[in-house]
């Protein structure tokens, strides 16, 4: 029976059967052709899987690891030597006689201080947490404007955005000076938290992450009657979870590093870096306790990126995805 003959419903019924009897016929081939390949390979595993692959790789990871680690072992068995052990000549990977003194020389020496070295801490955990929680509601709100919603001028932030992430933050010095002092910020703490909230790297990765999510979400939300703000923080900020602990990672370690530079000379207001430079810079007689301080300083940002690890390498997946 020709097809200008049939009914609709018997027009629609016979290219279901013509679409199935062509999958099936295209399932068949690919069967044919896998067997053909298996055949030829003398293996009944899949194609381009083997164990000589699976231990290759785990060989190379092994080494990368280690490779990765040996600068925070390096880290931590200088920091047990003694000021003897530190200049021997081969240096030795090892500690031959193990010892806390540095460790107890490095808080004595920032003990002795005229300001309290637990106000240090509380310094370095204020501008850390202060300048972390304002960079994540600042890149996630402006990247969520930027990747989700058309206005004029948007391509042009998006390509301003990405250019600045070749600029080193030192080139910005001066104009931060300048604009610190014109607003007399000069010596508190708005100094060593305003310049570090502004970072381009966690704003960059937020609203690559969120130009994946599905612009149907945003939809069906504002059908509902949902905000802007409500959109963001209840809809999208859970669908980004990897992007914000990678973020956070980064400005935490950014933020704990901080040290003021040319902004901050009151000594109450100056972070645990600086009251470590101070210490360095005494010389010879304080490696052991600078080699102890690295130690020190290296401890909240790991133990961040430990607890969040799992999430940076997805979020670092979407950072290369092009528009």
């Amino acid at each position: 029976m020709k097809k200008k003959n049939l009914t609709p419903s018997q027009l629609a019924e016979q290219q279901a059967k013509e679409n199935a009897a062509a999958l099936a016929a295209l399932q068949k081939r690919r069967e044919k052709e896998h067997k053909k390949m298996m055949k030829k390979d003398g293996t009944n595993k899949r194609v381009g899987k083997s164990w000589r692959n699976d231990v290759g790789i785990f060989i190379l990871l092994t080494l990368l690891g280690l490779f990765m680690i040996f600068p925070i072992y390096l880290a931590v068995v200088n920091s047990l030597k003694p000021v003897q052990e530190v200049y021997l000549m081969p240096p030795k990977l090892y500690a031959m006689e193990p010892t806390l003194d540095n460790f107890r020389d490095l808080f004595k020496v920032a003990s002795d201080s005229w300001v309290p070295f637990s106000r240090n801490v509380f310094n370095s955990i204020f501008v850390t947490v202060v300048a972390t929680v304002f960079h994540v509601a600042f890149a996630c709100t402006a990247a969520f404007i930027l990747a989700k919603c058309k206005f004029p001028g948007a391509a042009a932030l998006n390509r301003i955005i990405v250019v600045s992430l070749l600029f080193n933050s030192t080139v910005t010095y001066i104009m931060q000076y300048i604009v610190m002092a014109n607003l007399g910020m000069i010596n508190t703490y708005a100094a060593l938290i305003l310049p570090i909230i502004p970072s381009t790297m966690g704003l960059f990765l937020m609203r690559q992450s969120m130009t994946t999510l599905p612009d149907a979400m945003i939809e069906a939300a504002e059908i509902d009657g949902a905000g802007l703000m409500r959109i963001c923080w209840g809809i999208i900020m859970p669908n980004s979870k990897p992007a914000l602990m990678t973020i956070i990672i980064f400005e935490f370690q950014s933020a704990w590093n901080a040290t003021g530079g040319s902004l901050v000379y009151d000594e109450a207001l100056k972070t645990i870096p600086v009251v470590v430079q101070q210490i360095a810079a005494a010389g010879i007689a304080r490696q052991g306790a600078i080699a102890a301080s690295a130690v020190v300083l290296m401890i909240p940002p790991l133990a961040v990126f430990i607890a969040a690890q799992r999430n940076v390498m997805e979020t670092m997946a979407h950072a290369g995805m092009k528009d």
